[in-house]
Order: C-alpha cells, then sequence, then structure tokens
C-alpha cells in the first residue's frame, strides 16, 4: 500500500545503510522496497539504489539517493518519546556512538545528519504541568545533551 503521506529523506548514496540502521535501532521498524533507478541520473548510475522505502516506529518514510546537493539540518527533526532511562540511554548511544553527535537538550544527530530529539515522556508530562515544575524542570533540561530523568526529577523536587 502506497501512504497517502509520507516524509522523504534525502541522502548522498546512503539511504540503503541509513534504513538499515534505523531497522537495527528503532522497534516496529524495517526495510520494505529497494528500488533501484532505471537509468543513469546526476547523483548515480542504472542499477544504483534509487530509494528505499521502509518503516521507522511505526512510520512510513521514503528514502531518497538524491546526491550531495541538499544535506540535513535542526529545521526538520524527529521526536522520539522514551518510557524510562534505559530506553532514553540505548536510543541516544545507538545515533551518537554509531558516527553521530550530541548536542543539547535531547537533540542528537544521527552520522547522516538527520536531528534526533530523544525525549523522556517524564520530561513532556513536567512540562504540561506548567508553573514551577514545568520552569524547574526546563531550567534542568538546559544544562544537559542526553536527558537524564533522575536529574529531571531531582530538579522538579527542588
Amino acid at each position: 500500500m502506497i501512504p497517502k503521506l509520507q516524509p522523504c529523506l534525502w541522502y548522498d548514496g546512503t539511504a540503503e545503510d541509513a534504513a538499515r540502521f534505523y531497522a537495527a535501532t528503532f522497534p516496529d521498524s524495517h526495510v520494505g522496497d529497494i528500488m533501484r533507478a532505471p537509468g543513469d541520473y546526476p547523483a548515480g548510475k542504472q542499477g544504483n539504489v534509487l530509494t528505499v522505502e521502509m518503516t521507522i516506529l511505526g512510520q512510513p518514510f521514503l528514502l531518497l539517493n538524491g546526491g550531495p546537493e541538499f544535506k540535513f539540518d535542526e529545521a526538520v527533526s524527529f521526536q522520539v518519546a522514551t518510557d524510562d532511562q534505559a530506553e532514553t540511554d540505548r536510543y541516544w548511544n545507538a545515533i551518537t556512538g554509531n558516527g553521530g553527535q550530541e548536542s543539547m537538550c535531547g537533540w542528537c544527530k544521527d552520522r547522516w545528519g538527520l536531528s534526533w530529539q530523544i525525549t523522556p515522556k517524564r520530561l513532556t508530562e513536567y512540562m504540561k504541568q506548567g508553573g514551577d515544575t514545568a520552569a524547574r524542570a526546563f531550567k534542568a533540561m538546559m544544562t544537559m545533551r542526553k536527558i537524564d530523568i533522575a536529574a529531571l526529577d531531582a530538579a522538579v523536587k527542588g
């Protein structure tokens, strides 16, 4: 079935590698159809992988080997809501430990430059409470790279 709406992510010849990494990293993820170019194109040759259809965390994606013209930037990111510190650590470590890089406030980039927000649900719950709880959680988060749930809890308790 062709999805009505799906993000298309642009890679420079590494779409299949990225798809296999995402499928191995996130549950409810798998690589689907891999389409090869029927002819030469500006970024590749006939027979090269052109697109990879896949599912990441249950959501459909199309990964395109479009060439070097466009790069990912922080204007688009994928937020992954985590249940606990172990899940937060697992995703964070997989992304940053595989050639990616850390940023602030739960943000990181994978080795292809795609931005991810690894966000514990507890942080979102604290922020939704508003008032002093949200302010304390926010202040603590602003000092973190990977989100530390125990540190958030301690900050909220004061």
